[in-house]
């Protein structure tokens, strides 16, 4: 069992940068693929970015090509989410979630992941 805190969410002005956290408990963090969700009010929940467990392969949304960076450090079982050039579009939870995989495959479906955190609330002000 993995349990997942995410911190590092708040306010920011368009064009600004934040650093999503996502802490996990337990001792299979390191075989544990990551992946990073975002829902916005009224829509529908999003992939935004994936890691697999080691590290090595990674994934993002469309949206997030070239503006946001997942990694992770399994010395720490920590997870990031980097975000750089952030729009007022990209205000939304933000979830980070665990499946029990090295890989991410399936990384855009929320179902393909068994462990989820609370969320932390980005919002970017024009």
């Amino acid at each position: 069992q993995v349990q997942l805190v995410e911190s590092g969410g708040g306010s920011v002005q368009a064009g600004g940068s934040l650093r999503l956290s996502c802490a996990a408990s337990g001792r299979t963090f390191s075989t544990t693929a990551m992946g990073w969700f975002r829902q916005a009010p009224g829509e529908e929940r999003e992939f935004v970015a994936a890691v697999s467990s080691y590290g090595g392969l990674t994934g993002y949304s469309d949206s997030a090509k070239g503006r946001f960076t997942i990694s992770r450090d399994n010395a720490k079982n920590t997870a990031y989410l980097q975000m750089n050039s952030l729009k007022p579009e990209d205000t939304a939870v933000y979830y980070c979630a665990g499946k029990r995989s090295n890989t991410i495959g399936n990384r855009e479906k929320g179902d393909a992941y068994d462990y989820w955190g609370q969320g932390t609330q980005v919002t970017v002000s024009s």
